[in-house]
């Protein structure tokens, strides 16, 4: 198997069979769709069993643990591609940003390619401005703790070499910052990554799962443990 486009859900019922049509229609490469259902109550499992038994390339796993750090978790342990994208169930993301994506990492023999909203030949269309303004700030802060120019660390959607995010265990984020913590921890362990720009279009149906203050204290977190991680693996290295 090339590549499990890992697709973690919530009450996305409404969205379910528009991302599998969009992915069809763009990947042309070896793939399987991994759902981690995370107690939706909206029967989105079900919906999603239904599918999995007439499309072979569907599989889905449901959390007994609540929290999307355990779907991403999940999702690493019942993957069978070499490569893995998390997706985002929303339809924000361009699902043809896949097969650059994979061309990427698969010909450059890379561990990570992180993509950015926010960089030359990026296109993003009907960001809220709130969410936007706090993205940047928080971003921005990252990029110069890290003294890294990278600029969209938070963005769910990326690539990773599944061997790499082996080695970034144990992942402890709980939430959203789980998005955070993967490509600090790619950074920390100097494995190698290249960012390239990519398309952000939007939800288009359902609602956001994203709760900026009930979330803040979780990314202070995430972004103080990765950061000590880092002193304490350069102190190692010497």
């Amino acid at each position: 198997m090339d590549l499990t486009i890992l697709i973690p859900v919530k009450n996305e019922i409404n969205n379910i069979l528009e991302i599998i049509n969009s992915i069809e229609k763009e990947i042309q490469i070896n793939y399987e769709i991994l759902f981690i259902d995370d107690f939706s109550e909206d029967n989105t499992y079900e919906f999603i069993r239904q599918i999995q038994k007439k499309n072979n390339k569907i599989k889905v796993v449901k959390n007994k643990i609540n929290g999307l750090g355990q779907s991403i978790r999940n999702g690493i342990k019942y993957s069978n591609g070499k490569y893995l994208s998390i997706l985002m169930c929303d339809g924000s993301d361009d699902p043809s940003d896949l097969n650059r994506y994979y061309n990427e990492i698969s010909k450059n023999d890379l561990d990570a390619v992180f993509g950015s909203r926010f960089i030359k030949y990026s296109k993003i269309k009907d960001y809220p401005k709130l969410k936007l303004f706090l993205n940047r700030v928080f971003n921005y802060f990252v990029s110069l703790l890290y003294l890294n120019a990278y600029n969209d660390y938070t963005n769910a959607f990326k690539i990773y070499k599944k061997e790499a995010l082996i080695k970034l265990e144990p992942i402890v984020s709980e939430s959203f910052n789980v998005f955070l913590e993967l490509p600090l921890k790619i950074i920390n362990r100097r494995l190698k990554y290249k960012v390239i720009p990519i398309s952000w279009l939007g939800r288009k149906k359902g609602e956001s799962k994203f709760r900026f203050n009930e979330l803040r204290s979780k990314y202070i977190f995430t972004l103080i443990y990765c950061f000590a991680e880092k002193i304490l693996l350069l102190k190692k290295g010497k």
